[in-house]
């Protein structure tokens, strides 16, 4: 289902009985759109992960830079960030329209609290770019591409974003499926930006159990082998598919490894 980002929000769809991980990230990140549900499950997960919370931050710092690398050195002007979450600070928009006015972004999420914010999302500082918001989910990539292809020109190169949503796919095979035929609807000097949790932590693995079985949406941490396959047939930008403080960290900041992976790589 996709619904407009002109269409009303629907309030009854948010359900405040079990925790969501767009809002737990949320307040890890310090934010303020959660509820107490999430305050307790996130405080519990990091009971026993406490690296959750630097991962968290840590990768809003990589998206800020990768952003910021691929709107300014490489010259992209459209984004399509699936998977997006709440606002907090420094959004895809805000960072690549400071650096490119004109630069045209589209959010998609599913969440009903992140569709209340979209008015939020939608907000853009730079009378030049465009921003849009588009309510969709991520097992339907057609109706994703359908939907962005309304803003967005899919023979100019795209960044197309899955910033820590692959996961939520449960199934492995599903989850390359669906990035393949992402990345198939881009054109040649796109690029593909991406980071997921991985596996190695025996901590992160009993505080995702735990909250998985909560209710709450699952998801699914892997191995760094299974997410460095979603970057096959591209060529990865240096340092390669890295822990995300270790991407191009800011000069003099001292970037320590977290468990959570990404990189940037451009198609061919």
């Amino acid at each position: 289902m996709i619904r407009p980002s002109g269409g009303p929000p629907l309030y009854s769809e948010i359900n405040t009985s079990v925790p969501s991980s767009a809002r737990i990230w949320n307040y890890w990140m310090g934010g303020k759109d959660n509820y107490e549900v999430d305050r307790v499950a996130g405080d519990e997960y990091s009971k026993v992960a406490p690296q959750v919370v630097t991962m968290a931050r840590e990768s809003r710092r990589y998206l800020i830079r990768a952003v910021s690398r691929v709107a300014g050195e490489l010259g992209i002007r459209q984004f399509l960030d699936i998977g997006t979450g709440l606002p907090t600070y420094d959004n895809t928009h805000e960072v690549a329209q400071r650096i490119a006015p004109d630069a045209k972004v589209v959010y998609v999420d599913n969440d009903p609290l992140v569709l209340v914010h979209a008015k939020a999302l939608l907000y853009s500082k730079s009378p030049q770019g465009v921003t849009e918001y588009v309510d969709a989910d991520l097992h339907d990539p057609e109706s994703i591409l359908e939907a962005a292809a309304q803003t967005l020109d899919f023979t100019q190169p795209v960044a197309l974003m899955l910033m820590g949503i692959l996961g939520h796919i449960r199934d492995y095979d599903e989850s390359t499926s669906i990035v393949r035929r992402l990345q198939d609807a881009l054109c040649p000097g796109s690029y593909f930006m991406h980071y997921d949790g991985i596996d190695t932590s025996p901590q992160l693995q009993e505080a995702q159990q735990g909250y998985d079985n909560t209710g709450a949406l699952q998801y699914v941490l892997r191995s760094p082998e299974q997410l460095t396959a979603y970057y096959e047939g591209l060529d990865v930008l240096e340092p390669g598919i890295v822990s995300c403080p270790l991407w191009r960290p800011e000069p003099g900041i001292p970037a320590l490894p977290t468990d959570v992976y990404g990189g940037v790589a451009r198609k061919p």
